[in-house]
Parts: structure tokens; sequence; C-alpha cells
């Protein structure tokens, strides 16, 4: 099994230089706990390694925490510690005796439950960053940076990226993104995702929210996924799986809160007034959404209905990876009114909002970026903008708006 280098690595180590607690949260099998255990390798201190996963090692992290810690002694990976929120108060403790940097790596899958425990006990000592599933820079070795609309930038960039087809790019789509399979350590497809419904999603989403039907959840994450890069509809999902729409709601923030979906929300401002509210629904794997869509191959996904939404879920799901993987916050947005004017993203920045479009065309029309003149009402600049689309190589319609090839995020 070969290891995908993550962009996120130096990241932590730079972090640890300067922080005794570092929390990782991010989906199951996204490559969490194999990255920390690489850099553990590669540090060579003979740091400690321990994962509440097990039963009899949780049940002493819950009921008897400074044990735990003598036994498992910093420096030291604590997996999944979610589990045991009962260790927050004697890590803070620990944290504030010793000060000692990069004392815990501690990871976890479930987001907001882990963020109350972290705001409660270790506010201020602890630095938190969030792996999603590998993005496209990471699996073909590009080197690491958040998108910018840069026109110099990514022109001497384009010099060094070999392009991409059409069928290439649907291909890294149908197959996804995530470690276990793109790293060889899994070769079925089917049987990956398949377990991983039932092994991590089902079992998670039962510990998060008690009892639940596992046929209608199954049922409404595949409407979810049908669904991607769509105005989030609660009353839709909840008819396709047969639950009302408050467990509609409440199924989705699970979803949300295990890393396996986000929401894109919508930008607004005062003076923007006409602007829904709905947020748009994304996954981070678009192996995932092919799987539960019943795509059978990369070739009958590229030409079938939801051929555009699954391009602009992987592109919108890259560019909010490229900010996480540098430990940013992605101030990402989408404009729609009640006009039907709609831009697909908003990149905030630097006092700027850059319109991005995504396009399966390899030749975009300029008439495409005429919606971007909707937020010169905005009280921020407006920054160059983007048609983000399939085209063979890096261009511009002019200095303002850029042509961006997808492959290049």
């Amino acid at each position: 099994m070969a290891y995908i280098v993550r962009h996120m690595e130096q990241k932590v180590l730079d972090l640890s230089k300067s922080f005794s607690a570092l929390l990782i949260t991010g989906p199951r099998q996204g490559g969490k706990t194999t990255m920390l255990k690489e850099l553990a390798k590669r540090e060579g201190i003979g740091r400690n390694y321990v994962s509440l996963d097990d039963l009899n090692t949780r049940d002493m992290a819950k009921n008897d925490p400074k044990l735990f810690l003598q036994l498992y002694r910093p420096p030291v990976i604590i997996d999944e510690v979610q589990y045991a929120p009962e260790l927050f108060t004697y890590i803070k403790i620990h944290v504030d005796d010793h000060h000692m940097p990069g004392a815990f790596w501690l990871t976890g899958s479930q987001i907001y439950r882990l963020m109350r425990g972290v705001q409660e006990s270790l506010a201020g000592r602890v630095a938190l960053l969030h792996l999603s599933p590998l993005s496209q820079r990471e699996i073909t070795g590009m080197p690491a940076r958040p998108f910018a609309v840069d026109f110099d930038a990514l022109l001497a960039e384009s010099k060094t990226i070999p392009p991409v087809s059409m069928p290439e790019m649907y291909e890294r789509i149908w197959k996804g993104c995530m470690p276990g399979l793109l790293s060889g350590q899994m070769s079925e497809r089917n049987i990956f995702y398949s377990s991983y419904i039932s092994s991590y999603i089902e079992r998670d989403v039962r510990e998060v929210s008690g009892t639940i039907d596992a046929l209608k959840f199954i049922r409404f994450v595949t409407a979810a996924a049908a669904r991607c890069s769509q105005l989030v509809n609660y009353t839709v999902l909840a008819e396709d799986a047969d639950i009302n729409i408050q467990s509609a709601k409440s199924w989705l923030n699970i979803l949300e809160t295990l890393g396996i979906v986000f929401l894109l929300h919508p930008y607004s401002n005062n003076v923007l007034k006409r602007t829904i509210r709905t947020p748009k629904l994304y996954f981070y794997d678009t192996g995932l959404v092919c799987y539960l869509t019943r795509w059978s191959s990369a070739e009958v996904a590229e030409s079938g209905a939801m051929s555009g939404a699954l391009l602009e879920n992987f592109t919108v799901s890259e560019l909010m990876k490229s900010y996480q993987n540098a430990g940013l916050s992605p101030y990402l947005y989408f404009y729609r009114d009640r006009d039907a004017k709609e831009i697909d993203v908003l990149l905030e920045g630097n006092g700027k909002l850059f319109p991005l479009e995504i396009k399966k065309t390899a030749t975009p029309d300029k008439r495409i970026v005429r919606t971007f003149d909707v937020i010169e009402k905005s009280p921020l600049e407006r920054g160059t903008g983007a048609v983000l689309c399939m085209a063979q190589e890096f261009s511009a319609f002019d200095r303002d708006d850029l042509i961006v090839p997808i492959w290049m995020i």
C-alpha cells in the first residue's frame, strides 16, 4: 500500500511547535490516522498511539481518565477522542502544567460533538484542523495551495500541469477520493463503499442519534446524493426516505457532523436583500455520490443526467479542500436572487468578492460572466472572476475574467 502525501502535513508540524494539543476532524477513512502515524514515524520520538474505537480502552478513558493518561503518556495520538469527552479536562490540566508543544495529537470523526467538548475545556489551547478525503492535487502529486483567482500565478502554473480530458476528469469523479481505494489498500470499489456505509456511516449515525431505521437512512443518503449541487429541499428528501421533515433536517445535520456532506450558504448583505436564504448541498466525495446513485462507470456518469451536478460537486469540494488543507477557513458562498440570477461560487478574501462559474464545456462563452455584474452592488469590491470549466488550457476573456481548467484547482 502506497502512502499518499497529504498537503496538511506541514501545517500539522508547524502548529505542533506552538500548540500543546492539535485536533484533526474529518470523516472516517479520510486519512487522519494514517497521516498522523506517518508523521509520528518521521518524528522518531516514540509517540504513543491509542484508539478509542477499542471498547475496553474507551471505558478506561471515560471512567478513569487520569489513569488513561498515565498509561498513554504524551507525546501521544488519541484516535476518535469524541468517545471520551471526559479526557478533555485532564488534557487541559496537562497542557497548563507542562506546556509541552505537540503533546497531544487528537482525531475525531463526529465534528460537532467534539467542538462542544473543545470549547468547554480546551478553548485557546488546541489548534483545530479539518482533513477531508484526498484532493486531486494530492492524488496527482501537485503542489499545495489554496485556490486563488490570480492571473500571473495561474499562468505560471498552467505550464507545469498536463491537461486532463473530459473522460479522465469523470474517471476522477467516479473513482472518488477515499485514501483506502486510491492507495491500493482496497481494490473493490463497490465493496469498499458498501462496507463504508454499513460499517461507519450507519454505526456512527446510531451513536449520534440513537435508534434509527437503517433502510430509511440509506434511502435518505441516496436521495441527498441524487440532489448534490442543488438547493436543500427538506420536503423532497423527507418524501423520498418516507420520514418527516424534522427527521430530514436532523439526518442531514448528522451527515454534516460526520464530515460526509457540507452546505454552501448563499451570500447576502444589507444591500443585496433579494438573495435567497436556502443553502446548497455538496458531498466531499463524488465517488460516494456515484455509488449511491448507481452510476456503473465513469463513462455512464459523464453522459448521464447528473453529469453537470457531479462536475459542480467535484469542483466545489476541491475548492473547499484547497483551503482546509492549508488550515484556512474557506469563505465560499453562492449567489442566487429572486430574479433567478445566479453565480455558482463567490470566494471572499482581502476585501473582495471573486465570482466563479462552473461549466462542463471546453469552450465557454463570454456571455456566461454577465451575471458577475450583480455583485457590483455589494459593499465589497468585485475581484477577478473565472469560469471553471473543461478547457484544455488556461486562458482569459480579458484581465477581469479568466478561463480556468477544473484540473488546475
